[in-house]
């Protein structure tokens, strides 16, 4: 398989089928879907394994390995994944737009990016819903960041992003707190010399289970990876080869 699809889960019973009938629908690159969860007792698992048999995608359940959380959670998903050309961090929640998947895949299959950032931000982009300080917050570091850091994209808080697996093996996750490991990512892929793109997509605040966003918990580490992306970059690594279908 060329893509995986991590995804963390906590209690998703009420998102996870309509989840899979939306990868099903709109995504069609090879792909493993990978449901990543925190204990046995979860309320989403006996929703997949109904599923995985008659399922059009393989489905691999992956136990966090890191202790509960949503970093952990991604965390676990990424570097489990990291054989495959590329991973996208998904949520069951079905809060970005899914849509977008084949693009983003299509610019790391060509050999031209290494990391893909859905950006809410961008002309074309969008986004639905959310707690309005935590908007503002993320659009300020997503604009000073373009301007003085030089990140080319308008989004870097976003967690709706897909990485070449080359650079996933290559990187050591240090996030600790919450789900600014997609700022940490993006941060060490350009400070590395990743070439980094972006497309317009649209994101819509949750409509079912709860949201574990804890902005004054994880603040401080959102900082220490906004001032990590002013560090000197190196050299801009030469472009990969393209993926072949035969990998497929």
């Amino acid at each position: 398989m060329t893509l995986a699809l991590a995804c963390p889960v906590y209690n998703e019973a009420d998102n996870i089928g309509h989840l899979l009938d939306v990868i099903d629908e709109k995504i069609h690159v090879p792909a493993e879907v990978v449901i990543v969860y925190d204990f046995e007792e979860d309320s989403t698992l006996p929703v997949v394994r109904e599923r995985m048999a008659s399922y059009r995608l393989p489905i691999r359940l992956q136990r966090n390995a890191y202790g509960r959380g949503a970093m952990n959670a991604v965390k676990t998903g990424l570097e489990t994944s990291s054989h495959h050309a590329a991973v996208a961090v998904i949520m069951a929640d079905l809060s970005d737009d899914l849509g977008d998947i084949d693009t983003m895949y299509a610019k790391i299959a060509d050999g031209t990016l290494d990391v893909v950032c859905g950006s809410r931000y961008m002309r074309g982009g969008r986004q639905v819903g959310g707690p309005v300080l935590k908007t503002l917050l993320s659009r300020l570091a997503g604009l000073s960041l373009r301007l003085f850091a030089r990140i080319p994209t308008h989004d870097a808080t976003n967690n709706f992003k897909m990485y070449r697996g080359s650079f996933i093996a290559a990187t050591r996750i240090e996030s600790q707190a919450g789900f600014e490991i997609g700022l940490e990512m993006v941060a060490k892929a350009f400070v590395g010399g990743y070439r980094i793109g972006e497309i317009p997509t649209t994101w819509h605040d949750r409509v079912a289970g709860e949201s574990r966003f804890d902005l004054v918990k994880w603040l401080p580490q959102y900082l220490r990876w906004y001032f990590y992306a002013f560090r000197p970059r190196a050299a801009q690594r030469k472009h990969p080869a393209p993926i072949s279908k035969e990998s497929s």
